[in-house]
């Protein structure tokens, strides 16, 4: 392990030019978003290995753990993934060009429609899904079953307070 990593000399710049600021908190929040970017980054390598954009491997995990019949409403879809209704549109209208979903009446309600599987999206999110946890696995392979579990509780908590804050 390293003493220092790539944001300690930003933070020493700041620290020389404004000594009055919290130059370690700028630097915590530096490293949360700069593993973010390597986290995003390496996942959308998985995805594009399988023909995929991230968002559209979004899509295709949250139906699969749906559980049977792997089915769920385009808004349904988009509150899970956390996108608007016209991404959503776009990502279901790229995934069922390639076959992997199809849209479906909805059984009960004759205005609404339904997104479904297709078993080959569902052969493809199955052979993704084992890839995209060993990918988390190798990510996190540096730290300790002991550092994992503060990271979660930290991470955990650090969430639960901004997303309380974005509510308000």
């Amino acid at each position: 392990m390293t003493d220092g990593d790539s944001i300690d000399a930003l933070a020493a710049q700041w620290a020389a030019e404004r000594p009055d600021l919290d130059h370690e908190t700028m630097a915590t929040v530096a490293r949360l978003m700069r593993v973010g970017a390597l986290l995003r980054g390496r996942v959308g390598e998985l995805a594009r290995s399988e023909g995929l954009q991230v968002g559209e491997g979004d899509v295709l995990l949250t139906l699969r753990r749906a559980g049977a019949p792997y089915r769920l409403s385009p808004s349904r879809l988009a509150r899970s993934t956390l996108v608007a209704t016209g991404t959503m549109t776009n990502r279901l209208d790229r995934l069922e060009r390639r076959g992997l979903v199809r849209r479906i009446p909805h059984p009960s309600d004759r205005r609404g429609l339904e997104v479904e599987l297709t078993p080959e999206g569902f052969e493809l999110v199955d052979s993704m899904v084992g890839k995209h946890v060993a990918n988390e696995q190798e990510l996190l392979s540096p730290l300790s079953a002991r550092e994992r579990d503060a990271l979660v509780r930290s991470t955990r908590k650090l969430l639960a307070h901004l997303e309380e804050s974005a509510i308000t």
